[in-house]
């Protein structure tokens, strides 16, 4: 399936969205939120990308994006503010295509920053944070997350402090799923199959 253009907040949305062989009345759209712009960050990502798959596997919809600036994108980075209200546009357009689906929410590295601010604000049912970046965007603790929310952090995370990672979860008033992976790196290199396993135990029942 090709990615097609919505409208959004600052111009065109490049988004691909891809649909199970069979759509249950109550299947979960998940939206996927991917690693920074300004640094090689697209809906193409091989995290994004499996995080994506393994939705697909589950009988989910899909929903990668490219945020502002970003592939067929318009607009330019905004320093999350901007993708933020991109990501607002993408589930709005979700409510309009699926009126009966929940929709769950995820994001990798500089992805999970703008699905932390979001979630609330899009009624998602689920939340899954990949390599949040603590410490480099404002991760202020929520006074209780109340749905289900998952946190994966590798312990060889070369661009996001897992130390600072494990201490901000420790903090939070109602603490994720929390999975803090040996040998595994911010880009999960080689260790994409671990991501798959653990999308296929947290969000099985959808």
């Amino acid at each position: 399936m090709p990615p097609s253009l919505i409208n959004g907040p600052a111009g065109q949305l490049e988004i691909l969205a891809e649909s199970p062989e069979i759509l249950r009345d109550n299947t979960p759209v998940a939206i996927i939120c991917h690693p920074h712009p300004l640094y090689g960050g697209t809906m193409q990502n091989k995290v994004v990308h499996t995080l994506a798959k393994s939705c697909l596997e589950l009988g989910m919809l899909a929903i990668r994006f490219n945020f502002r600036g970003v592939g067929a994108s318009e607009g330019h980075f905004e320093h999350g503010l901007g993708e933020q209200q991109d990501c607002i546009a993408v589930a709005q357009w979700a409510r309009q295509q699926y009126p009966n689906q929940p929709i769950w929410l995820a994001g990798f590295s500089f992805g999970s920053f703008v699905a932390y601010q979001v979630f609330a604000k899009i009624n998602a049912e689920r939340l899954l944070l990949v390599a949040p970046p603590v410490g480099l965007f404002e991760f202020q603790p929520m006074d209780s997350i109340n749905i289900p929310w998952c946190v994966i952090q590798g312990k060889q995370d070369e661009i996001t402090p897992p130390e600072s990672v494990e201490s901000w979860v420790n903090k939070q008033p109602n603490p994720p799923e929390f999975y803090y992976l040996d040998d595994v790196s911010h880009f999960f290199h080689g260790k994409l199959n671990v991501l798959r396993e653990i999308m296929a135990s947290i969000w099985k029942d959808s």
